[in-house]
């Protein structure tokens, strides 16, 4: 216990930012646990052999490991990421008698676990951290870096690496599932939701108080940890639906990733059928109602709309509308975008100046505070509308009576936190 509380010591003064959480651990010493694993109710299960054997520096990197697991909400990820997935594993027979259903479990817990590993290692190492023995990183399968979990899992099968890395277990709270070994909702020494959720506060905060002292991983955790973005890929995967008769949108065959029924016919080669991202175009509201926090959740939205369209910048532009539409920009970084504006406030001209891009957009998403007209018919494309949300509004001094318009009934509406 000793040697594990200097290494976390170790940890406090290479990542200071990360002091809230790593001291919010309880540790469970159980022998049975492979090497260092937590839950969701911020334990940390500990094997002493593990410990006995592992140099301090290495000890303090895997301290820093399994808090990111929990800092990251990579079991509940993994919960809904599995549910919505419905996640069956290969089937092969392993000899062990265990059951098809034990042996899928495993399979996606594994794939759940190494996903969320790639996520968190490729960013937490250095600068007093050497980087642990066995530590799994995604060029193990030729994949960048600085990629969510969730676009891990959806874009490389993990088949290969499954076998070798068997004995890789952080616990439930990397993947949501929980172990034998695990003292459950009900043990001893478990934190609340709400005492979870005020640890990742203190944690945000101080990286956003001293951003210099973070990596960028952190820093984008830091901004997005509580202003979730919208789900803009189920928001944009019925656009592709909608416009799957459009040219060049919706579904195609592809070679890229071999068709399963490939595997029936030995030597032939066949292509799957893959989604095509849309084309979106973002009109921001940059008018002097909307204020400079509103303006960064709109640039937090136009990075998860990048995500949603698989990091692909070409199919994401953004122009800045107040009373009067800027230039159509193509999306480089969203940090980096310039949102001119200040003045009043006509979306119409914006939704105009998309319509005239070049390339034409699938998608138009306008985010505003709603105090704007609106087109007076449907753009011919799917229409997403995301709104700050504002109180009841006082009587305007030059016209007592005025009440914005509600967004037209053609447009999908959500609300941006």
């Amino acid at each position: 216990m000793e040697k594990l509380l200097a290494a976390r010591l170790h940890a406090v003064k290479v990542r200071p930012y990360l002091a809230d959480a790593l001291f919010a651990l309880h540790v469970v010493d159980d022998p049975s646990v492979p090497t260092m694993a937590v839950d969701a109710h911020w334990r940390c299960y500990v094997s002493p052999g593990f410990v006995a054997q592992t140099p301090v520096e290495e000890l303090a990197g895997i301290w820093v490991h399994e808090v990111s697991h929990l800092l990251r909400d990579h079991h509940g990820r993994g919960e809904r990421y599995a549910r919505e997935h419905e996640e069956r594993g290969p089937g092969e027979r392993d000899g062990r008698g265990t059951s098809p259903e034990d042996r899928a479990d495993r399979w996606g817990r594994l794939r759940r676990n190494i996903a969320a590993d790639f996520e968190i290692n490729d960013d937490i190492y250095g600068d007093g951290l050497p980087h642990p023995a066995g530590a799994v990183l995604p060029s193990l399968l030729q994949l960048p870096d600085g990629l969510l979990m969730e676009e891990y899992l959806r874009t490389a099968s993990m088949s290969g690496l499954t076998a070798d890395l068997a004995w890789l277990d952080c616990g439930s709270g990397a993947d949501g599932q929980a172990r034998p070994w695990e003292l459950g909702p009900d043990g001893a020494h478990g934190l609340s939701r709400q005492q979870r959720d005020a640890v990742r506060f203190r944690v945000a905060e101080g990286i956003k108080g001293r951003p210099g002292n973070a990596s960028q991983g952190w820093r984008r955790w830091a901004d997005e940890a509580f202003h979730p973005p919208q789900p803009w890929r189920q928001l944009l995967g019925a656009a592709v639906r909608s416009a799957a008769s459009a040219p060049g949108v919706g579904e195609d065959h592809s070679y890229r990733r071999p068709s399963r029924r490939s595997a029936g016919l030995p030597g032939v080669l066949l292509p799957s059928l893959r989604r095509t991202p849309p084309r979106v175009c973002v009109v921001i509201d940059t008018s002097g109602s909307v204020s400079d926090a509103e303006l960064g959740s709109a640039l937090l939205e136009v990075a998860a709309i990048s995500r949603a369209v698989g990091r692909q910048r070409d199919l994401v532009s953004v122009i800045s509308c107040d009373a009067a539409a800027g230039v159509a920009v193509p999306l480089c970084h969203a940090e980096n975008i310039e949102l001119i504006g200040g003045g009043g406030t006509d979306l119409r001209s914006g939704f105009a100046r998309a319509l005239r891009s070049r390339p034409r957009p699938n998608v138009i998403v306008a985010l505003t505070d709603g105090q704007t007209p609106w087109p007076s018919a449907p753009p011919p494309c799917r229409t997403v509308v995301g709104l700050f949300p504002r109180p009841v509004r006082a009587a305007d001094e030059e016209d007592p009576d005025y009440v914005p318009d509600t967004p037209p009934p053609w447009a999908r509406v959500v609300t941006i936190s």
